[in-house]
């Protein structure tokens, strides 16, 4: 079991009723908790809501708070400070004042952070210090009234070879303040990817599927991630720009194996994070099996960290791989579907 839920059970004393479980982890908390509580789970993570799913907890997914009622809330600490305020905000709109929300998390993930942005809505106390790992609790003091989410986006210019594009980036969401280095080495190399279909496989704020479609009004763009606010994010961005709505398919995915199939293209700046945990499977993923969702003519374009071992992955499936651009240690790797004659 997760040492945060390990923390959460040592002190099941406090808790009481109708509970929201927001960013919980995928384990074995659910059947252990007390008859007494009756526990709701809250992810913005398709790979969590398929494991609360299989496990028959009642789950929701998405950037907005579940409809349903509930007296406690315990909060696992996500990443970004960001996504924890609009949480925060989000649970206190919705609770009576006196009500109590937990925050735990790991030491190194930044509890003792994360605990000071507790104060503006009432008195927090440590309830427990153990298994590397924090739980406080919060009384609330006041409520709040809920800003629509479009009141969280950050936004940011990025200069492309078509011109300015807008860019709309939420809580948690990759690169939400600026254009991080790795899209900006696979910019210049997007008006040679093949035109049609395309999926943008782990498109956080949008960049790439809204420079993609800028570049050709015909381009249809599957936008895929895992995150809830990322997608969005995506979504906000194509309307910032003025896109054609029609361009854009947005899903929520657990991988390239949920992407569609007769792609022209998959263009991605892969993932490597779960949480603040790195996971290179999803990439891995990406590079060993993307083939089977490409046309017999179809492509493949990935920008990486240069150390990683994506080429002989690419290689191994499609055959070749060829780096097109090494600069400020990423590279932009390429590879095709279409037999050499």
């Amino acid at each position: 079991m997760d040492p945060r839920s390990e923390v959460v059970l040592r002190q099941q004393a406090f808790l009481s009723g109708s509970i929201l479980l927001v960013n919980a982890p995928c384990d074995e908390l659910n059947s252990e908790l007390t008859g007494t509580v009756k526990p709701h789970f809250w992810t913005w993570n398709f790979n969590e809501l398929q494991y609360f799913e299989a496990q028959q907890s009642p789950v929701h997914f998405g950037t907005d708070l579940p409809e349903v009622s509930f007296e406690q809330a315990i909060v696992f600490v996500p990443k970004s400070k960001e996504l924890l305020n609009y949480v925060l905000h989000q649970l206190v709109s919705r609770m009576a004042v006196g009500s109590s929300i937990f925050l735990v998390g790991e030491k190194k993930g930044g509890v003792e952070r994360a605990a000071k942005q507790l104060q503006p809505f009432g008195k927090s106390l440590k309830l427990d210090s153990a298994r590397h790992c924090q739980m406080w609790q919060l009384v609330t003091e006041k409520t709040v009234t809920a800003k629509p989410l479009a009141d969280w986006a950050q936004h940011y210019t990025v200069q492309t070879p078509k011109g300015e594009l807008q860019i709309s980036a939420l809580p948690g969401v990759f690169s939400q303040n600026r254009l991080d280095v790795g899209t900006a080495v696979l910019l210049p190399y997007l008006s040679e990817v093949t035109s049609g279909k395309i999926a943008d496989f782990g498109c956080g704020a949008g960049v790439i599927s809204a420079y993609l479609a800028k570049l050709n009004p015909k381009n249809r763009i599957f936008a895929l991630d895992v995150d809830a606010f990322a997608l969005a994010s995506t979504k906000m961005t194509f309307e910032k720009n003025n896109l054609l709505p029609e361009q854009l398919e947005i899903k929520a995915v657990r991988g390239i194996e949920d992407a569609p199939l007769f792609l022209h293209a998959i263009v991605s700046n892969p993932p490597f994070h779960q949480g603040i945990h790195t996971d290179y499977n999803a990439s891995e993923n990406l590079c060993k099996t993307s083939r089977r969702h490409l046309k017999s003519d179809g492509e493949l374009w990935i920008v990486a960290n240069r150390f990683l071992n994506y080429p002989l992955l690419i290689e191994q499936s499609f055959g070749q791989c060829t780096t097109k651009a090494d600069q400020q240690g990423f590279k932009v790797l390429f590879a095709s579907t279409q037999k050499k004659s």
